[in-house]
């Protein structure tokens, strides 16, 4: 296990905060946090990634949003900074805003980095942030673009599981005009396509959010939307409602897993790190030793 205070840049202080909402009732997997995948818990991966990019982007701290005693302890042990959120609170965006809320110092801007996700890398968590101090935008995304033989993969994959995989259309400036999890823009044409390009039109979307202080307050308070509830991405709750958000285009994930929610997901995270190399990040030449901080009510 790493080093306590390791993970972490020395100060706590920044504009902008990274929470990694934390639950252990998980349905179909409980206690996934605490769950080993190569040796390294869940929770210790995301929060090494959350390290990395806070150090990356500069002016950024990190805390682990949970309501469950023993994440908390475990998030101590690796130096993290914890927050206690009400047990009630139904998605990671409303325990991000909790997370936010209690800070001494309020962020400008919050990233939202879910508990569960080990294989993002730190450069698109900080490229977020940089994405957003210097746009005008309300939150930004990730999104890659697909070459033809993905397209492929995913048009297989949605035979048997339609709603898997989320493309976005995105306008000439890299705004977001709509998610969906059907697979957008239609192709004309697309034998040309083909020819033409080795990449086809398709943008799809890594679900990993950074927002404005404003914009997550909204969300964290605002109904769900009608499209938001039609093809289940609370995205849409922003577009619907005028708010902009900008994506961030990055090379396609080398770890396909996108989050763990399943016995089987375990076992495929393991296989992929024997398979590609583990994307554990190197841990600072001289890490931070400072003792654990104590959970705030």
């Amino acid at each position: 296990m790493t080093e306590p205070g390791a993970l972490f840049p020395a100060s706590a202080a920044g504009d902008d905060l990274i929470v990694v909402p934390a639950r252990y009732g998980s349905t179909r997997l409980p206690g996934k946090p605490l769950l080993e995948i190569a040796g390294r818990t869940l929770l210790e991966r995301v929060l090494a990634s959350a390290g990395a990019a806070a150090r990356l982007a500069g002016n950024c701290r990190v805390v682990v949003a949970t309501d469950d005693a023993r994440i908390a302890a475990h998030a101590q042990t690796l130096g993290a900074q914890v927050v206690l959120t009400a047990p009630e609170l139904n998605s990671g965006s409303a325990r991000a805003a909790a997370a936010a809320q209690l800070q001494d110092t309020p962020p400008r801007r919050v990233i939202n980095l879910q508990g569960d996700a080990p294989f993002i890398p730190p450069a698109t968590i900080a490229g977020l942030i940089r994405t957003l101090r210097e746009g005008d935008a309300d939150v930004a995304t990730p999104v890659y673009r697909l070459d033809w033989e993905r397209l492929d993969r995913l048009r297989a994959h949605k035979e048997t599981a339609p709603f898997s995989g989320t493309t976005c259309v995105r306008d000439a400036k890299g705004r977001a005009l709509w998610f969906s999890k059907s697979i957008l823009p239609a192709l004309r044409d697309e034998d040309a396509l083909r020819a033409a390009s080795p990449m086809s039109p398709v943008w799809q979307h890594l679900g990993l959010y950074a927002y404005t202080r404003k914009a997550l307050d909204w969300f964290a308070q605002a109904p769900q939307g009608t499209y938001e509830a039609l093809e289940g991405l609370e995205q849409l709750r922003f577009l619907e409602n005028g708010w902009s958000i900008a994506t961030h285009a990055v090379e396609p994930p080398r770890h396909a897993l996108s989050g763990i929610d399943t016995p089987q997901d375990l076992a495929l995270a393991e296989e992929a790190i024997a398979r590609l190399g583990d994307p554990f990040p190197p841990l600072p030449a001289s890490a931070a030793h400072s003792e654990p901080e104590p959970a705030q009510d």
